[in-house]
């Protein structure tokens, strides 16, 4: 993506999901001597799996640097936030021809730096969590307060939405964690921890099938994986994976991976059914902490981004799914495997046919017999019809 070094640092980044898989993705850039604060926006491809080297469109920020941004899941809408607050951009335009365009909010968002901006699966919900730990929870595009609580947290860490938009899970700084009923707007309740444990990343199980809560924690020197049964909100277990501190934790589209960010610039991409790593990649980012790690809509692909190195894509050498068309193909395949099974075994394996025809023993009878009874006066041959 070039060197951001030179260009201001990406202080945030995220996808936006295009039609036919055409994806792009948005980076925030600090303002330095030679340039403003800057929103980029930069094409994928995913058979080199590399970003454009030249963005399709730079929008100068001019109320500060970025903080934190969040894409709408149809990728119409782009909410980041700065030091006075958020705004919404709209993204017009396909191709060479996309730009960012200013869209008034029917709500005032101007309420300081936001740490955590979050929408939900569906697109129904979003929430900000400030560095001031207040936390609010809007529907959307309505913006229609369903949460307004000014002491969530000491300061906002994390957090994420569940699947079905009912739950938010929000984690702090001082290393608790809380569960809030965004439909009811009232805080559910606290995950539970020992005293020298530290809750620092959050994200929902995107499976369908097990409600799960994952949770990076830190004990002194140990850093483990924790899983909460959404159903009693206990705690059922814990892994060591990366076995150091995360910096971030983020999930796939269909939960079938997990990936863990260190400070000092590790990946490590984890298998949710077996809870193993799959993939280590070290210093992936030269040392330097991983900001945000979030992985590609329709690839096994993941962004991650660093102040010191800017926004990176890397593969995942993991096994391939399955498209829509190979399912296809297979079950045909099946159908016209079972078929010529059925006929061979017709032919062949039946040994009472396979007597000398005499004069008071059947013939054997041809395929057209089955289809085919003379004795029942309502039927008729496949030729008849």
């Amino acid at each position: 993506m070039g060197d951001s070094r030179h260009q201001g640092s990406v202080l945030c980044s995220s996808w936006i999901r295009r039609p036919e898989n055409d994806h792009l993705v948005i980076v925030g850039r600090s303002k330095t001597d030679a340039s403003p604060p800057l929103l980029e926006i930069s094409s994928f491809n995913n058979k080199t799996t590399s970003l454009s080297g030249t963005p399709k469109e730079k929008y100068v920020l001019e109320d500060g640097d970025p903080v934190s941004i969040a894409v709408h899941p149809s990728g119409d809408d782009i909410v980041y936030s700065t030091a006075d607050g958020c705004k919404l951009l709209e993204l017009h335009g396909r191709e060479e021809s996309i730009r960012l365009v200013p869209k008034n909010l029917p709500l005032p968002l101007a309420f300081g730096p936001q740490k955590c901006l979050a929408f939900s699966a569906d697109g129904s919900r979003f929430a900000t969590g400030g560095k001031d730990g207040h936390l609010r929870i809007f529907e959307w595009p309505s913006l229609h307060i369903l949460l307004d609580e000014p002491r969530a947290h000491k300061s906002f860490r994390d957090m994420d939405f569940s699947l079905d938009s009912e739950f938010l899970a929000s984690t702090s700084t001082d290393g608790s964690a809380r569960v809030w009923k965004t439909n009811e707007g009232v805080p559910l309740t606290s995950l539970n921890r020992d005293s020298d444990e530290k809750i620092e990343c959050c994200r929902f199980s995107r499976d369908g099938t097990k409600p799960f809560l994952f949770c990076t924690v830190q004990k002194g020197g140990k850093a483990v994986t924790a899983v909460w049964d959404m159903s009693t909100w206990n705690r059922i277990g814990h892994k060591r994976l990366l076995r150091k501190p995360a910096s971030v934790l983020s999930i796939s589209m269909d939960g079938k991976y997990l990936a863990l960010g260190s400070n000092d610039g590790d990946l490590c991409v984890v298998q949710v059914k077996k809870m193993e790593i799959c993939q280590l990649s070290k210093r992936l980012h030269l040392g330097t902490c991983i900001s945000s790690i979030e992985f590609c809509p329709s690839e096994r692909v993941v962004l991650s981004t660093s102040t010191e190195w800017g926004a990176m894509v890397t593969k995942l050498n993991v096994p391939a799914d399955w498209k829509d068309w190979q399912i296809y193909l297979l079950l045909l395949g099946l159908f016209l495997a079972s078929a010529v099974v059925f006929y061979i075994f017709f032919e062949n394996s039946d040994s009472f046919w396979n007597f000398p025809v005499g004069t008071n023993k059947p013939a054997k009878p041809t395929l057209g017999a089955f289809l085919h009874d003379p004795s029942f006066p309502g039927d008729q041959s496949v030729s008849e019809l």
